[in-house]
């Protein structure tokens, strides 16, 4: 009880300082069977699209704007929503290119979705487990049939091996990938290492099984403190401790059986002694179809100085990043610096629907879970991402939202709710990504003044502003928009948030869908335009989609 007095009173403090609010703006809730976002579902079309509401104020603005006629909004009746508006509001906000979803590369040139620690439902200590994807036996309908990659912790002696072996070959029968796909004589036969493309993979099952190295050391992933760890409550601050406790009396990894082993096909899980797996002059020593298995810790402490030479050897192999072990209270490593340099599995905590997750459903959103990445970071790249002889002006127009979603003991009338905007840039490693932020909107209290309709109630705010950034030219470059609202005296709390990577950017007006902390669907609507033009030059003139 004392603790959530404390909790309480720091967030009425008004010297406090702002960067935990910034922290905190990464969190997100505790997942639930409503959830629909975090791995590319949220662009999917479902009933609730079809029904939300545009206020009455937001219909006068598109008029005014021209971003349809003043006749097909139907400023008369509030609750009217002609075919017209109709298709603005169901309109995709993003457009996927149609290359990012060919699945004629090789494995190694995709992203893929990832999980981590899938069974755990809460904390990564004391949270809950469940043995099913999904509690309900209802089934869903599908997306595109797809590879699954199921990763392997083994803990198991010899004979819980074997069994581990005949459950998955009961179970999974064919669709278990057991053997190579194509038929001797390609050069992926002869020792070469090179992979079958995604479409061959069809939607096979394959596993990522551990190869240990003879006298291979413990993993001893980083544990230093960071910000993550600065505000932490007692309770984990506890659960850390008996991280660190198990991590001393764990028994040492055992040794995989043969039978175990040659479900490894295409994925032989390693945790490299040395630097020889980047280094150009180094040799490195391995399995077929080796993927490199590293913390987040790991990988970033050889970030920026390494990044070309990883992103050269992750071309061509595969990589699986994995959050660090203090991240118990299952928040997320940031995906976006390891995506850059070619990682193609970021397994993050889908327990929580934090920023990590808001990101990973932006880039994966309109995608059945794999994503092409870009020609730099493709066998045959520089491993050179960002164009730095090439900088972009991003422009967000923002008009407003409508049906704010408010927690319970708020009204309209005691909020003051404004858009505050994140660039996330694959080179921003140690500086905080920019942000921008529209004004706070309030209702003017002498409403009989605005008979207009341009006095709407606070949870329908229009704003009304451009929010601009400047970077260099990068296709991993995401931004993430958050509904909050700037109270007094108290941490100001989010509403609801989007993420939008700006590759996909349509470059015109939309409605996008806005989701709660757990990644759940609401009812709120925000309309804005992603405009990206390329930077001025000495006259001030610019280029592009302008």
């Amino acid at each position: 009880m004392a603790s959530i007095l404390t909790s309480g009173m720091a967030k009425l403090n008004p010297f406090a300082a702002r960067t935990h609010e910034d922290d905190t703006e990464d969190d997100g809730e505790e997942v639930s069977n409503g959830t629909l976002a975090g791995g590319g579902h949220g662009a999917r079309d479902t009933a609730l699209k079809h029904n939300l509401r545009v206020s009455h104020a937001l219909k006068a603005y598109i008029a005014e704007h021209g971003i349809l006629p003043a006749s097909d909004v139907d400023l008369e009746t509030e609750d009217v929503v002609g075919p017209a508006l109709r298709d603005l509001i169901v309109r995709p906000h993003i457009r996927v290119p149609a290359d990012v979803t060919d699945r004629s590369y090789p494995l190694p040139d995709y992203f893929v979705s990832s999980s981590h620690n899938t069974y755990l439902l809460a904390h990564q200590l004391y949270g809950n487990s469940c043995a099913t994807a999904r509690p309900e036996n209802t089934p869903r309908p599908g997306w595109k049939a797809a590879p699954i990659i199921l990763s392997l912790e083994n803990h198991c002696d010899a004979h819980g091996q074997r069994r581990l072996v005949e459950i998955m070959k009961e179970v999974l029968g064919d669709r278990l990938l057991s053997e190579a796909i194509r038929e001797e004589g390609h050069r992926e036969q002869e020792g070469s290492g090179e992979h079958v493309t995604l479409a061959e993979l069809g939607s096979k099952i394959a596993v990522i099984v551990e190869y240990h190295y003879p006298d291979e050391k413990e993993d001893s992933d980083s544990s230093s403190s960071s910000s993550d760890d600065d505000d932490e409550a007692e309770d984990e601050k506890a659960a850390r401790k008996v991280w660190h406790e198990k991590k001393h009396t764990a028994a040492p990894s055992a040794v995989i059986i043969p039978e175990l082993s040659a479900l490894g096909v295409y994925a032989q899980s390693v945790k490299p002694p040395n630097n020889s797996w980047f280094d150009p002059g180094g040799q490195f020593v391995g399995p077929h179809h080796h993927l490199i298995n590293v913390s987040e810790s790991g990988l970033g402490a050889h970030l920026p100085a390494q990044s070309t030479h990883i992103a050269n050897h992750n071309a061509r192999h595969l990589m699986r990043v994995y959050p660090k072990g203090t991240r118990i209270s299952s928040r997320n490593l940031k995906p976006v610096p390891f995506w850059a340099v070619g990682a193609q599995i970021c397994a993050l905590n889908w327990q929580t629907f934090g920023a990590a997750m808001q990101i990973n459903e932006a880039l994966f959103s309109g995608t059945d879970g794999y994503v092409l990445k870009p020609p730099a970071i493709r066998s045959g790249g520089d491993g050179q991402l960002t164009d730095k002889r090439r900088k972009k002006k991003l422009r967000l127009h923002v008009a407003g939202a409508s049906d704010v979603p408010l927690p319970d003991g708020r009204a309209p009338d005691d909020i003051k709710p404004y858009l505050t905007c994140t660039l996330v840039h694959p080179d921003d490693l140690t500086s905080k990504p920019p942000k921008r932020k529209t004004a706070g909107y309030r209702q003017h209290k002498l409403g009989f003044l605005h008979k207009d309709g341009k006095n709407p109630p606070a949870n329908d705010p229009v704003w009304d502003e451009v929010l601009e950034w400047e970077y260099d030219d990068n296709p991993l470059v995401f931004l993430r928009m958050l509904i909050k609202s700037d109270d007094s005296w108290a941490s100001n709390p989010i509403f609801a948030v989007a993420a939008v990577r700006l590759l996909y950017a349509t470059g015109e007006w939309n409605f996008i869908r806005m989701l709660d902390l757990k990644g759940q669907e609401t009812k709120c609507a925000l309309l804005v335009k992603i405009e990206i033009v390329d930077a001025k030059d000495g006259l001030g003139k610019f280029f592009g989609k302008d």
